[in-house]
Order: structure tokens, then sequence, then C-alpha cells
């Protein structure tokens, strides 16, 4: 096959790139300018997409013998990521930057234009699994990024390639020094690229400037004043500006953010669990949507927090009933679902999550049906 490779400039894609030329592909490696102002994205160890990974990832082109270039895709990355963050913040969300990456920009704007040229899949350094179609969680349960895949259609995974996500990644490492990839070593990238300072709340700030609001207690209780609900977000615990902890001497956690009042409110960690998640756009990876109740393992965060579940479309979107409360459950986040056998690594579908429900609720066995198991 004719596949372009993603050149992000680390480790990871420098090895997918050579193993889809071992494979026998005719490869083309491409490296994503997502910034008019390269030195607006962060360098080193805490960042991706920057100006030195461009010279990475031509240096580890060099080394595989496949042509490269840089693609410029400043504009989109702008309106679909960097936009779509802030106005999240605002409307009080916790958005996945790097998710709605995945989903806007290299599986739909880099795979449009790929497939428009000619070539037939796209081959990334993303640690998930793909077999026969069916998108599924990496080796490496350290570094799996299924859940930040799983926005992800049929259509687009069918031109998709993981061709890491079956190695542990201190075997990647020592790959790529095998093959005398000066980036053998490179440390992992962290935190939001376009982020410079790494001070995400200065950054909001700039962005949507100071939109003053209250912290309330349980009771409804004023507890402190802030400059915006951008400030915080689900679970959190430090940084509210309050005086001290409650009056039984336990920490107060965001549990609720009103964008319209702008009133955040805080309680105990009880008040943060939640027992319905609801969700909007919802994505099946298989490319059928489920005619009735699914049993599943569900995930609210790209690291943790899963719960036995049983999800159900719902007018293009997800209601989905844990067995168990999870806490930290955050608007603009999305929810995985996971199939619930032994493995428990196949993804089924996802939704960005729009809402939740505390109160308990109980299920008849009989509302699963054995075919959507």
């Amino acid at each position: 096959m004719r596949v372009l490779a993603a050149m992000s400039g680390g480790v990871d894609s420098a090895v997918a790139a050579a193993r889809a030329v071992d494979a026998g592909h005719e490869v083309v490696g491409v490296h994503l300018a997502l910034s008019a102002n390269p030195g607006t994205l962060r360098t080193g160890s805490r960042g991706c997409c920057s100006k030195e990974d461009s010279g990475d990832a031509r240096r580890a082109a060099d080394v595989l013998g496949i042509p490269f270039y840089v693609w410029d895709f400043a504009d989109r990355f702008k309106e679909d990521v960097i936009d779509d963050f802030v106005a999240a913040y605002a409307a009080g969300e916790t958005p996945n930057p790097c998710l709605r990456c995945n989903e806007k920009i290299k599986f739909s704007a880099l795979a449009d234009r790929a497939v428009a040229l000619g070539f037939d899949a796209v081959v990334t350094g993303h640690y998930a699994r793909l077999e026969d179609g069916v998108l599924r969680r990496a080796v490496d349960a350290d570094k799996d990024q299924s859940y930040v895949l799983a926005v992800l259609t049929a259509e687009q995974l069918s031109r998709a390639m993981f061709p890491v996500g079956d190695t542990p990644k201190p075997r990647i490492r020592e790959e790529a020094a095998a093959r005398g990839l000066a980036v053998a070593n490179k440390p992992d990238s962290h935190d939001i690229c376009f982020i410079p300072s790494g001070d995400t709340q200065a950054f909001l700030g700039a962005k949507i400037g100071i939109r003053p609001g209250a912290v309330l207690d349980a009771d409804g209780t004023k507890l402190a004043d802030h400059e915006g609900v951008h400030g915080f977000t689900i679970g959190q615990r430090k940084g509210l500006g309050l005086p001290g902890p409650a009056a039984d001497g336990k920490p107060r956690y965001v549990t609720g953010i009103d964008p319209e009042t702008g009133n955040v409110h805080v309680g105990s960690a009880k008040d943060l669990e939640v027992w319905t998640v609801l969700a909007d756009r919802a994505i099946w990876t298989s490319g059928e949507t489920p005619s009735g109740p699914v049993e599943c393992i569900a995930q609210v965060r790209a690291h943790g927090g899963t719960a036995p579940a049983v999800a159900e479309a719902v007018d293009g979107g997800l209601v989905v009933r844990l067995r168990e409360p999870l806490t930290g459950v955050a608007r603009g986040q999305a929810v995985v679902l996971y199939r619930p056998d032994e493995a428990g690594d196949e993804v089924l579908g996802s939704g960005t999550i729009s809402g939740t429900e505390r109160e308990p609720h109980t299920y008849a066995s009989e509302l699963v049906s054995d075919s959507a198991r």
C-alpha cells in the first residue's frame, strides 16, 4: 500500500514509519505545522509539534530513506482544536485537546488530504491496536491511547495504521536505537502543546477575560469570589480560593459549574459520585448503532475512571448507567465504552459527556440482550 506516515518528531512515530517501511509499504513522511509561529508551541520534553520536532522528524525520515514534507495545518488546528478548547472552558466544560486533534486534524483533515493524493492509509505512532477493523487497547497499558482514538469512525479507522501498539514503550526505544534514530531517547511530550508557558489558567484568562462569579458551598453559602469558571474543573480540590476546609475538617471539591450564573459549586468527595453519564455525538467504532442496551466498561478519563455499565444509544447520543459510581466526571470529556470480556480491550464506542446524574439506580438482567453483550 501507499501510506502516509504522520511524523511528530518523537520516537513512537519514527518507529511506526520504520515498521511501515519494513512491511513493504510505499511510505511518505509528513510533519504537521500546527502554528503560523512555531515558537508559540512548547519545546523540549514538555510539548509536541514544535519547530525542533519538525527537524527531528526530517532527520528520522532521512535515516529511513523516505520522502518527507511539512504540511501547514495551522488554520485548521486553531479553529478545530485551540478555539474549541477555549470555547469549551468558557462553557464550564473540561475538553481534551489531544482527542479533538486526533478527530479533527490527524484522522480527518490529514487523512482526507492523504486519500485525495492517492494514499491508502495514515500511519501514526499512537499506542493502540487495530485488528480486522477493531480498535483495541495497546499492549503497554501505561501508554495506551485507545481512549483518545475512540472518537474515530469506522471509515476513519479503515484508513489508519498503528504499528507500535503491540509493543511496550521501552522496546520501542531499543528498536529506535538499533535503527540509528536519534530520537531513541527523546523524552515523551507532556502538557498542552499550544500553551507555551504551561499555565493553562493564564492562557484561558487572556483569551476569555474576567467573568466574575461566586464559589458556593453545598448549602448555597457563598465562600469566595472568582474571576471565571474557566479556572475550574469537576473534581478540583486545590486552587479554589477558599479560606480553609469544610466545618468537618474535610476538603472541598468542585462538584458543579454553571457558566450562565458564574457559580462554582463545591462539596464533599461523596458529592462527586455520579451513577449516570449522558453524552452527545455518539460514535460506534463498528459503524453500526446497537439496537438495545449494551453491557460495557465505561471510561471517563484518559487514564483511569472506569466502571462496569450499561450503555444505550438515545437520539444520537448515549445514556450510560454505571453499576458502580465514578467521580470527577466532567462535561466536555469523552466517555469511552469497552467490551466487558476477559481482555476488556475492545473499544465499542464513545460520546462527549454532556451531563451526569447522581441518583443510584437498579437493573434488571433481562434489559441487556445476549446479542448486545
